[in-house]
């Protein structure tokens, strides 16, 4: 095995990216500039190692092997920010020399290069990988859009004198006898899996793959690398304007990535789109989306873009997505781990806040699930967050299951109670809140709940004295969720030991709208849990209606000996 390391000093190819971001070459939006932190930490943490050797033998194999097939000719030399990429896919190791990151994402604006790039990092692993057998799949709902890498892959070996003649074009694919290797195009059907054992599959613009085949497309094709000592996987596309497909399964998992607030270890993305889209027509914006500009694409052909959508309300939509390379109503994770962390500190009691003033909300959700009330005391300018769960007693081994989540240490801990068997009983949140108000006299100024709470509950809560305020969650509580980021990243939410309630604010997902001002959370995916999150913006949506009324009690507390 190649001598690995884990020094960043050694990864010159990033270092060498770093400084032509330095001297101006590229400039990183916010994905990206996450994307070298969570590189470098991955490496500063030892979570992976890097390999000088495998990583030079790759990028020295594509300027030397690899020749352009558009446009220009000659050999392909590549760019620094394309350097960084190939030595992360292949530098970056195990303990035991294998690829750390199987699953690459590249989102990048449109003319970057995109095609002949990923045709080229597709030739080298035929060519330079040592398992024999390999299957290179190029994947799409359609033969044509999948035979557009793999056309672009062949013509460059035809390019190349000694790769063409270890090879041969067959009636659907290109053998290699030498390592009994195969690259296909292929249309897939998620029903015909069987047979399949991929070394490296491409999934090109998959952000115009649509509905649940698409995830399927690419669940299936991992999965069916299980016999595969060191597999890759290449997805890269554009943006697109398809909801509900693989582009909205992926970009959410990416941006968790890099955020810190999920759990995988082998998915890498790298993701080149502009941060703000009220300067959509500002080249120094539309930079971080486009690094190959000047290259493959030169700034006069972009300017003309630029005023074509100018004159075009219709046409400005389309170079938001493919050249801003923005997603309308892109669903993104949100709140980075660092800020969860600050969220972090003692256990909160409500002892500690008897005889203050705060508000109230709760998420009832289903009767069989998760049910979440909390109150929010603000004391001394931080919001403190004083959160419970419920969920059916009956319930409780099969939503441990289903969740993996151990709920019967929430339970120990005091975050949960069991309630019912096979129900939430409601009642058992009522008096949540009544002995708050009446162990530790709590004012409970106002409750937010959702608009579709139970009516017996919140009439039940009514004649206990409660006023109780319905809150819309949509797009209207985009003031509430922005004030929110801005709290947490500054520490002025304080969540305590409080782990379950941590775990839904790290699974809220945000969707923005086409305008990037208005937006409405969501679920990071469908197994995961928000309930928690839904309960404290329910908060602090009343908090806020409720400002002109309230604001000189609830900014009133002190601290009673």
């Amino acid at each position: 095995m190649t001598l690995t390391t884990s020094s960043l000093d050694e990864f010159t190819y990033l270092q060498e990216f770093k400084q032509d971001i330095a001297d101006g070459k590229y400039v990183l939006g916010q994905w990206m500039q996450l994307n070298i932190q969570y590189v470098e930490k991955c490496l500063s943490e030892g979570k992976c190692l890097y390999d000088p050797l495998k990583a030079e033998k790759k990028i020295r194999f594509i300027e030397t092997q690899c020749r352009y097939v558009e446009g220009r000719s000659g050999p392909f030399l590549l760019e620094s920010w394309q350097k960084y990429i190939v030595a992360c896919i292949f530098g970056l190791v195990d303990e035991d020399g294998f690829r750390h990151f199987t699953e690459i994402v590249l989102i990048i604006g449109r003319k970057q290069g995109k095609s002949t790039f990923a045709a080229a990092l597709e030739m080298t692993i035929a060519y330079t990988e040592p398992e024999l057998g390999m299957q290179l799949y190029n994947l799409a709902p359609k033969l044509q859009q999948a035979n557009i890498i793999y056309d672009q892959t062949l013509l460059m070996i035809a390019k190349n004198k000694t790769a063409s003649k270890l090879g041969k074009k067959r009636r659907s694919d290109f053998y290699i006898a030498k390592t009994n290797t195969k690259i296909s195009p292929l249309a897939f059907n998620s029903k015909k899996s069987d047979g399949f054992n991929p070394y490296f599959a491409c999934f090109d613009e998959f952000a115009a793959w649509e509905g649940v085949k698409a995830v399927d497309m690419w669940n299936v094709m991992l999965s069916a690398q299980g016999g595969r000592h060191d597999p890759i996987n290449l997805a890269c596309s554009t943006a697109n304007f398809i909801d509900g497909g693989l582009y909205d399964e992926l970009f959410p998992r990416c941006t968790s990535v890099l955020l810190g607030t999920s759990e995988e270890e082998n998915l890498l993305p790298f993701l080149f789109m502009i941060d703000d889209i009220q300067k959509w027509d500002d080249v120094q914006e539309l930079k971080k989306a486009l690094p190959n500009l000047g290259v493959s694409f030169f700034e006069k052909n972009l300017q003309k873009e630029i005023r074509k959508a100018h004159a075009s309300p219709s046409y400005k939509n389309e170079f938001i997505c493919k050249y801003c390379n923005i997603k309308m109503n892109t669903v993104a994770a949100w709140i980075p781990q660092e800020a969860i962390r600050l969220s972090q500190g003692d256990v909160i009691k409500p002892e500690d806040f008897q005889r203050m003033a705060c508000v109230g909300g709760v998420d009832l959700s289903q009767t069989t699930d998760l049910t979440s009330a909390c109150v929010v005391i603000n004391f001394e300018g931080v919001n403190y967050v004083y959160s419970h769960f419920w969920i059916p007693a009956g319930r409780l081994k099969d939503l441990t299951e289903r969740d993996n989540v151990d709920y019967s240490a929430m339970v120990s801990h005091g975050f949960l109670s069991l309630s019912g068997d096979k129900f939430v009983d409601y009642k058992d949140v009522t008096k949540w809140f009544v002995d708050l108000r009446k162990e530790y006299k709590l004012n409970i100024l106002v409750i937010g709940y959702d608009r579709y709470s139970s009516t017996y509950f919140v009439d039940e809560m009514k004649q206990q004295g409660f006023l109780m305020d319905d809150v819309n969650q949509g797009t209207n509580l985009s003031p509430i969720l922005t004030e929110f980021e801005g709290l947490i990243m500054q520490g002025l939410i304080q969540t305590g030991t409080n782990g379950l309630l941590q775990s839904h604010i790290r699974n809220t997902a945000i969707k923005r709208e086409a305008d990037g001002k208005r937006m409405r959370m969501l679920k990071i995916s469908e197994t995961k849990h928000i309930d928690g999150m839904a309960a404290l913006i329910d908060a602090l949506t009343v908090k806020s209606k409720y400002n002109d009324q309230y604001k000189w009690i609830l900014e009133g507390n002190k601290k009673r000996e």
